[in-house]
C-alpha cells in the first residue's frame, strides 16, 4: 500500500459479498458483479486500515453496509445528480467513492484536506480502478476554482458556510447537495435568507435508510450567479484579452505614462480608479472606455462593459506601479474629451464660469466637482492649471470631469483686464451681499502666490477667523460659488445645475 507509515490490519472473517448484496438489494439497491466487487474492495480496505487512520466510527458489517454505502448511494436515487460533483469533505471518499461505483458515468472530485485519508482515498481509487476521479487534497475556500456542476457533502458545517465555501467552485444553475439530519429546518431557513441573491432552495426531502431508524434530509440549492471562472472564460470570449508580465511590454510603459500630465496630453487617455465612479463610466459613456486592467485573472470586466473594450490583465507587481491610490481594484483606461479653447473676446455665458490657475491636480478636481454641484456655466483651464484628466483630478472630481464643459484659457497673467472677472482672495472685501454680475469669471488665486497684483483691488474674500492664516483655495473657491448659487435662488433664477 502506498499510505506512508500504515500497515494494513487485515480482516477477512465475517459477513462476505454475498451479504453486502442482499443487504443493497433490500435497500433498492442492484449492483452488477463487477459494481459489487469493487465496492467490496473499498468495504475491505476501509476496514483494514481504519484502526489506525480512524475512517469510520461505524464498524458493525450491516450498519457499515446501511449507514455509509446505501446511505451515499441513495441521493441518486431521488435526484439526477450533476456532473463534474465534487464530495466536499469526503474524508474516507464518502459519499463520492459509493456513488461512483453506483453512478460510474459520474465525474467525481473528492476534497479532502487531511493527508492520511486524502492518501487513502488515493489508494482506494487505484486499487478500484475507478475512471474520471480526481482527488483534491487540500481544503475547499472561497477562493478555490474547481470547476463542477455539483457539490455534495456530508459534512457537520452548516448549509450557509458552506455555500460561502463553495462560491469559486459551483458553476451557474449548478446544484449543492446537502445530505443533513432531519433537524436543520433553522439553518436551512438562514441559508435561504442570507443567500437569496445568489441561491435558490429547490428540494427539500425527509427520508430514512432503509433498514434503520436513521432518518435524514436531501436539501438542493441551486446556483443563480456566476463564479469567477465561469465569469472569467466569458470575458476572454467577449473581450480582446492581454496577460503582461514584463514592465518592458509598450502597452504597460505607456499605460504608466498616464500617471502624468504630458503622457495624458500626448495620448489623450486617462485612468479612471473606483469601482463606483468606473461603473458609472460604463454606463454612461461606453464609447469613451478602452480597456478594463486587472491584478488578476478573478476581476474580469463585468458582463454588461462594452464588448469594444481590452482586458489588460497585469502581473501583481505591474498593477501595484499603476494602481497609484492602492485600492487594488481595477482600473479603467479611458479616450478624454477634446478640451476646446476659450476666446477671451467672447467673454461668459450667463452665470459663473470658474477660472482654474490650480496646480495641485486634487485642487483641480476638487473645484470642478464644486462648479459640477452649484451649477456653474463651465470650466475654464487656465495655462497654469494641472491637468483635469491627471488621476489625482480625476480622482478629486468624483467623476464630475465627465459632466462639466472644459475650456483651456491662457495664463491668468494674460486675462484681459476688461472681462467680467470676481477676483477671490483672503485680503478682499466680504463675500457676504456682494452683486454678481449676471455673466462672470470667478477666479481663485494660485495655491502660494494667490492672485497677481492687478486682480487685488477688486476681490473678495471668504470671512475666516483671524487665527487662521487662509483657507485652502478650492474650499474657498467652493464656497464662494455656494454664495453665487445661494443669491440666484433667493432672486427667483437658480443656477442651472449640471447633469
Amino acid at each position: 500500500m502506498r499510505i506512508k507509515g500504515v500497515i494494513p490490519t487485515h480482516t477477512s472473517t465475517g459477513p462476505g459479498p454475498e451479504a453486502m448484496s442482499a443487504l443493497l438489494r433490500r435497500s433498492g439497491i442492484e449492483l452488477s458483479p463487477f459494481q459489487l466487487d469493487q465496492l467490496w474492495t473499498y468495504h475491505q480496505l476501509l476496514r483494514d486500515f481504519n484502526p489506525q487512520l480512524n475512517l469510520t466510527r461505524i464498524h458493525n458489517f450491516s450498519n457499515m453496509v446501511l449507514k455509509l454505502y446505501v446511505d451515499s448511494m441513495l441521493p441518486a436515487q431521488m435526484i439526477d445528480l450533476p456532473s463534474p460533483l465534487l464530495d466536499l469533505g469526503t474524508g474516507a471518499g464518502m459519499p463520492g467513492i459509493p456513488l461512483k461505483i453506483f453512478m460510474p458515468h459520474l465525474e467525481i472530485l473528492l476534497a479532502e484536506s487531511r493527508k492520511n485519508r486524502s492518501e487513502f482515498i488515493e489508494e482506494a481509487v487505484r486499487r478500484l480502478k475507478l475512471q474520471d476521479v480526481q482527488v483534491v487534497a487540500e481544503g475547499i475556500h472561497p477562493g478555490s476554482e474547481y470547476p463542477v456542476n455539483g457539490v455534495i457533502t456530508r459534512a457537520v458545517e452548516s448549509v450557509s458556510a458552506t455555500l460561502n465555501r463553495i462560491e469559486g467552485c459551483l458553476s451557474r444553475r449548478g446544484l449543492a447537495i446537502f445530505m443533513k439530519g432531519p433537524r436543520c429546518g433553522d439553518e436551512i431557513d438562514e441559508a435561504v435568507e442570507r443567500h437569496r441573491r445568489t441561491y435558490r432552495l429547490v428540494r427539500d426531502v425527509a427520508y430514512s435508510i432503509p433498514g434503520t431508524a436513521h432518518e435524514r434530509r436531501l436539501v438542493v440549492f441551486e446556483r443563480l450567479d456566476e463564479p469567477a471562472w465561469s465569469s472569467r472564460a466569458a470575458a476572454m470570449k467577449r473581450h480582446p484579452y492581454r496577460r503582461i508580465e514584463s514592465e518592458h511590454n509598450e502597452i504597460f510603459k505607456d499605460l504608466k505614462k498616464l500617471h502624468a500630465s504630458r503622457g495624458i496630453r500626448k495620448q489623450g487617455q486617462a485612468l479612471v480608479c473606483g469601482r463606483k465612479l468606473i461603473g458609472e463610466v460604463l454606463r454612461d459613456f461606453p464609447e469613451l472606455c478602452k480597456a478594463w486592467i486587472s491584478s488578476d485573472d478573478r476581476s474580469p470586466p463585468p458582463a454588461d462593459a462594452p464588448a469594444h473594450i481590452a482586458w489588460i490583465q497585469l502581473a501583481t507587481s505591474l498593477f501595484r506601479t499603476l494602481d497609484l491610490f492602492g485600492t487594488g481594484a481595477p482600473l479603467l483606461q479611458v479616450e478624454t474629451p477634446e478640451i476646446n479653447e476659450w476666446d477671451p473676446s467672447s467673454g461668459f455665458p450667463p452665470g459663473c464660469s470658474i477660472l482654474i490657475p490650480f496646480q495641485d491636480p486634487e485642487n483641480v478636481g476638487t473645484l470642478i466637482r464644486s462648479a459640477a454641484a452649484f451649477g456653474a456655466a463651465r470650466v475654464i483651464l487656465l495655462s497654469e492649471s494641472a491637468h483635469p484628466w491627471h488621476p489625482r483630478a480625476l480622482r478629486a472630481s468624483g467623476g464630475a470631469v465627465f459632466h462639466v464643459e472644459l475650456l483651456h484659457g491662457p495664463s491668468v497673467h494674460d486675462l484681459p483686464e476688461d472681462l467680467p472677472v470676481v477676483p477671490l482672495s483672503a485680503e478682499g472685501r466680504d463675500i457676504s451681499g456682494f452683486d454678481f454680475p449676471e455673466a462672470f469669471g470667478l477666479l481663485p488665486g494660485m495655491e502660494g502666490p494667490g492672485l497677481p497684483d492687478r486682480w487685488r483691488k477688486h476681490c473678495v474674500s471668504i470671512p475666516i477667523l483671524p487665527s487662521v492664516e487662509s483657507l485652502n483655495a478650492a474650499t474657498a473657491a467652493a464656497i464662494a460659488l455656494f454664495v453665487w448659487s445661494r443669491e440666484k435662488r433667493q432672486r427667483g433664477t437658480p443656477a442651472e445645475a449640471q447633469p
